[in-house]
C-alpha cells in the first residue's frame, strides 16, 4: 500500500514536470534560481524540485495602444497625441531579465520620444508630417528596446488633438479657403463659358461664311452651266438652220433648177424679209429686172385667160 501511494505521487510529480510549449511561444527555464535554457515549441521535461518555468513569453507580434500624451510644439502650442506601437519579442531571455516591466517602459519611452520630436516641429509641420514622425519614433524606440529583446516594427500616430481654439481657427481657415477656391472655380467657369460662347459664335460665323461662299459658287456654276447650255443650243440651232439651207440648195440642184428659179427664190426671200417689218430694202438690179419679167408674164397669162370668155 505505501508503494502504491509513492507510485501515484511519482506519477503526479513526473506529469507535472512534462511541459508542452505551444507554437509562437517560449518558456524561460531556471535551475535553482539561475537561468538555464529557453524552450521553443514542443515537449520538454523539467527536473523535479530543481527546474522551474520562470517566464512564458509570447513571440507573436503585439500591439500596444497608449493613451493621448500632452506635447508642446516648437511654436508653443499644446496638443494631445495618442500613438500605437507594433512590436514582437526576439530574445525571451533579454525580455525576461532585461527590464522589470517592459510595457510600462515602452509607454514611457514612447511619450518622451514623441515630446522630443514634436518639440522640434511647429503646428503646421506636426499636422502634415505624420510619416516623418512615425519613422523617427520607430527608429528611436527600436534602438532603445533592442537590449530588452524587443523589436519595434511600426509606430503610428492615431490622433493629433490640438486645443479647441486652434481647432476653431483651423476650421475658419479651411472654410475661408474653401470659399476662395469656390470663387476661383466659379470665375474660371464663367471665363471658360464666355470663351466657349465666343468660340461658338466665331465657328458659327465661319460656317455661315463658308455656306454663303458655297452658295455663291453653286450659283456661279449654275449660271455658267446655263450660259454654256444656251450657247450650245444656239449653236445647234444655227447648225440645223445651215444644214436645212444646205439641204434645200442640194435639193434644188438635184431638181435641175435654172437661174430663173433661183432668182425667183431670192425674190421670195426678200419679200418675206420685207413683210411689214423693214422700212427700207435695197434690191439688186438683176432681181428688179427679174421681177418685171415675172410681172409681164403674169399679165400675159391673165389676158390669155380672158380672151376665150369674149
Amino acid at each position: 500500500m505505501p508503494f502504491l501511494i509513492l507510485l501515484i505521487i511519482a506519477i503526479v510529480i513526473i506529469s507535472g514536470c512534462i511541459k508542452i510549449v505551444p507554437q509562437a511561444n517560449a518558456y524561460v527555464i531556471e535551475r535553482l534560481g539561475s537561468y538555464l535554457v529557453t524552450w521553443e515549441n514542443g515537449v520538454h521535461m523539467l527536473v523535479p524540485f530543481v527546474d522551474r518555468v520562470a517566464r512564458k513569453v509570447n513571440l507573436k507580434e503585439q500591439v500596444a495602444d497608449f493613451p493621448p500624451q500632452p506635447v508642446i510644439t516648437k511654436d508653443n502650442v499644446t496638443m494631445r497625441i495618442d500613438s500605437v506601437v507594433f512590436f514582437f519579442i526576439t530574445d525571451p531571455k533579454l525580455y525576461a531579465y532585461g527590464i522589470v516591466n517592459p510595457m510600462s517602459a515602452i509607454e514611457n519611452l514612447t511619450a518622451t520620444t514623441l515630446r522630443n520630436i514634436i518639440g522640434d516641429l511647429d503646428l503646421d509641420e506636426t499636422l502634415t508630417s505624420r510619416e516623418i514622425i512615425n519613422s523617427k519614433m520607430r527608429e528611436v524606440l527600436d534602438k532603445a528596446t533592442d537590449p530588452w529583446g524587443i523589436k519595434v516594427t511600426r509606430v503610428e500616430l492615431k490622433n493629433i488633438i490640438p486645443p479647441e481654439a486652434i481647432q476653431n481657427a483651423m476650421e475658419k481657415q479651411m472654410k475661408a479657403e474653401r470659399e476662395r477656391r469656390e470663387s476661383i472655380l466659379r470665375a474660371e467657369g464663367e471665363k471658360t463659358s464666355t470663351v466657349l460662347v465666343a468660340e461658338g459664335k466665331k465657328e458659327a460665323a465661319i460656317l455661315d461664311a463658308e455656306a454663303e461662299k458655297q452658295t455663291a459658287i453653286l450659283h456661279a456654276e449654275a449660271e455658267k452651266q446655263r450660259q454654256i447650255e444656251e450657247a450650245q443650243g444656239r449653236a445647234e440651232a444655227i447648225r440645223l438652220v445651215q444644214q436645212a439651207n444646205a439641204e434645200g440648195i442640194r435639193m434644188l440642184k438635184e431638181a435641175g433648177a435654172d437661174e430663173a428659179v433661183l432668182r425667183i427664190k431670192s425674190l421670195e426671200a426678200f419679200t418675206a424679209a420685207a413683210d411689214g417689218k423693214a422700212t427700207k430694202i435695197i434690191i439688186p438690179s438683176d432681181l428688179a429686172a427679174l421681177a418685171g419679167t415675172v410681172q409681164s408674164i403674169a399679165e400675159v397669162a391673165a389676158s390669155a385667160k380672158e380672151e376665150p370668155k369674149a
